[in-house]
């Protein structure tokens, strides 16, 4: 049975849970209990957001830290095999895999992509990013690529074409010469599996408006967000398209608002990672397009507490304040991370979801 995928669901807002295959997940601290995805949390996580009616879940790809004390992200799954395994193990929920174009061939990509969205039935995401850290690439060997999103524009039409060609079909592109390709089973979404891409620079995002599903892009301030979701929706029109807007933020929420604001502090600030973030902010400043160039000067906390992301701080009710103001900017959806998946996850979805659901965001 091939299932609606979630990002196509009912919820006004989708709401999902973001870099959970990962060490530290988005957080980069030295708190105890900070995230060390050890394998039976994953899955405990996923299926904690599977019977909660959360709409998907979301790895980053890693292949090299940042060093620091805990040595940040160098631990992480691989997220074809790991989106597999959830998919086996999960009913609900939308499972993504997020590929670095340069170091994974598409045919190999078809082939992984189109078996998870087999096993899900459908619930297949693909999360397509070009790379920005020169440690990984020279870690396969592989110079950067200058013009990355044309490669990957081509990378995603030879899945396509893959996935819907009856016969075998030679590929003449400038970054891939093929012979007779032939990649079955197609998935079952057609004419592939939902696809986004994270992008802040013209280049990504003139690939997700012509390639992509979704564009997952940060903000500074809520109040300035509808500019980026004007943005994207302006180029998919220009290329007759309709591309949804998502964002990414980190999450404290307790039962007060001190209560919360204390952790973050602690968390974020006082027992940050302080040579992990360094590294992460300097690499992210010197080769990523990701954020607004004034933000690695005014929110060194928002890179320790969530990698740069948006951070929702508060009580329930507080949280939910400010998801209400994203919907409005426009936002399809927000993919969340904690400092504890694991400890946090619950106590959100039992506190937050059902205010969303009074507030008309959430089925």
């Amino acid at each position: 049975m091939i299932r609606q995928h979630p990002l196509k669901g009912p919820n006004k807002l989708k709401l999902g849970v973001f870099s959970a295959n990962a060490d530290g997940g988005l957080a980069i601290t030295d708190v105890p209990e900070r995230w060390t995805a050890q394998w039976d949390d994953v899955l405990s996580v996923a299926q904690i957001a599977d019977r909660k009616g959360l709409d998907f879940f979301l790895p980053i790809a890693r292949w090299a830290g940042f060093g620091g004390k805990n040595r940040v992200r160098e631990w992480s799954f691989e997220t074809f095999t790991w989106a597999a395994a959830l998919a086996a193990s999960t009913e609900r929920i939308g499972l993504f895999m997020t590929v670095h174009v340069p170091m994974v061939h598409p045919l190999y990509a078809a082939k992984a992509l189109a078996t998870v969205d087999h096993v899900s039935h459908g619930r297949a995401g693909l999360n397509i990013v070009c790379g920005w850290n020169p440690k990984e690439f020279a870690m396969f060997g592989t110079p950067p690529v200058e013009k990355g999103y044309d490669q990957a524009a081509e990378w995603i039409e030879v899945i396509e074409r893959a996935y819907q060609a009856d016969e075998p079909f030679d590929f003449d592109g400038s970054y891939y010469k093929l012979k007779q390709v032939v990649s079955r089973p197609a998935s079952l979404q057609a004419p592939r599996p939902v696809t986004m891409n994270a992008a802040f620079g013209d280049p990504g995002r003139n690939f997700a408006a012509a390639h992509c599903d979704y564009l997952f892009t940060t903000f500074s301030e809520i109040t300035e967000a509808g500019r980026h979701v004007h943005d994207i929706r302006g180029r998919a029109q220009q290329a007759g398209r309709d591309v949804g807007c998502y964002t990414v933020c980190h999450v404290v929420c307790r039962d007060t608002q001190v209560e919360a604001e204390d952790y973050y502090e602690r968390y974020a600030m006082t027992q940050a990672d302080t040579a992990a973030v360094d590294a992460h902010m300097a690499g992210k400043k010197e080769f990523s397009k990701s954020h607004d160039a004034a933000s690695y000067e005014r929110y060194r906390k928002r890179f320790a507490g969530g990698a740069g992301s948006y951070p929702l701080v508060g009580t329930p009710e507080k949280i939910v304040e400010d998801m209400i103001a994203i919907s409005e900017q426009g936002y399809s959806g927000i993919a969340l991370s904690f400092v504890n998946y694991l400890y946090e996850l619950p106590y959100f979805c039992d506190r937050v979801l059902p205010l969303l659901r009074q507030a008309g965001l959430r089925t």
